[in-house]
């Protein structure tokens, strides 16, 4: 039995291996945690996420996730967690209700046309696109998804586990019932439950890029790409590709809010 003032003390001992400002996501999570819960926790399922050895990925990376020394298992330290209420694809239609939507429409490829429509444009797509790349390419992650229907009523009992070991090739599960719909109308859990795997890929031409590499290399070309955009008085660049920048959904909504409080 280890006791939490023991396991404070131990991760407080581990901690002090770091004795400079760190200079990477590795040195940041052993100062923040100590070298046990970063090797179990941490190193391998960043490896995964983003393809890259912890040395070469940037501190600000893991500052995002919060260190508590407390029996709470939330992942955050928000007070309302979870997803809206019908779901975000809800959400979106509320907020888009008497708005026209063209869908299978590439606005690079109609950029011309689409201006026309208003003064100002808010794009979120990668930004190294919007300016036809000629600064060189940025890179991004990309996200693969296994589905399967399992005839269970409950695989693993919650909306989303994360594996953290490097061996495992997906970095999470999602079980989808747990979100909202997982019971019938007389509120008994469903038969039947689907499942997705959750694969991290390196960004290709064809793949859906997901979120930027912050790594020095791409931080340094964004920021020749971010210098051409602040050149822009007709656009507003924003989310995780355009800005590129890792958001969080709590994040995207805040940054949304002040950039529409700052045009106003």
């Amino acid at each position: 039995m280890v006791t939490p003032k023991e396991a404070e003390a131990k991760i407080n001992e581990q901690r002090v291996e770091i004795t400079h400002e760190p200079q990477n996501l590795e040195e940041q999570a052993i100062s923040l945690v100590g070298r046990d819960i970063f090797e179990k926790l941490v190193r391998g399922y960043t490896e995964k996420q983003c393809g890259r050895d912890c040395k070469d990925l940037p501190p600000f990376i893991i500052k995002r996730l919060p260190v508590r020394l407390t029996f709470d298992n939330n992942y955050f330290n928000a007070l309302y967690q979870g997803i809206p209420i019908g779901s975000y694809t809800k959400l979106i239609e509320n907020l888009l209700d008497g708005i026209e939507v063209c869908l299978n429409t590439d606005y690079l490829e109609n950029k011309a046309e689409l201006d026309a429509l208003a003064e100002k444009i808010v794009y979120t797509g990668p930004i190294d696109a919007y300016f036809g790349y000629k600064l060189g390419d940025l890179a991004y992650r990309s996200i693969r998804f296994e589905t399967e229907l399992l005839d269970l009523p409950n695989f693993q009992g919650n909306a989303a586990v994360n594996y953290t070991d490097r061996e495992t090739p997906w970095t999470r599960i999602i079980e989808h019932k747990w979100f909202e719909f997982g019971k019938d109308e007389n509120g008994n859990d469903l038969p039947k439950t689907v499942i997705s795997r959750e694969y991290s890929s390196e960004w290709k031409p064809g793949d859906e890029p997901y979120y930027p590499v912050n790594d020095e290399k791409n931080g340094k070309l964004y920021q020749q790409y971010k210098a051409l955009a602040d050149q822009e008085t007709n656009a507003i660049f924003g989310g995780r590709l355009g800005e590129y920048k890792y958001y969080d959904m709590d994040q995207v909504i805040t940054a949304a809010l002040e950039r529409f409080r700052k045009e106003n």
